[in-house]
């Protein structure tokens, strides 16, 4: 039972929450980088695309 008591006391585990929820944001703030510019850079292969069926 003291072992139990000692880690509800722990500042460590606490630690390891805030640095968890740090690396989800920081996981979720790249995820939407990457949307963002996926999104923009096959709107311009769309286009590349659409002028060079044009063209020939």
């Amino acid at each position: 039972m003291t072992n139990m008591a000692r880690l509800l006391r722990s500042t460590k585990a606490a630690t390891a929450v805030e640095y968890g929820l740090i690396l989800a944001l920081i996981f979720i703030a790249a995820m939407g980088a990457i949307t963002s510019v996926g999104k923009s850079t096959i709107g311009m292969w769309n286009n590349v695309s659409s002028a060079a069926t044009d063209a020939m």
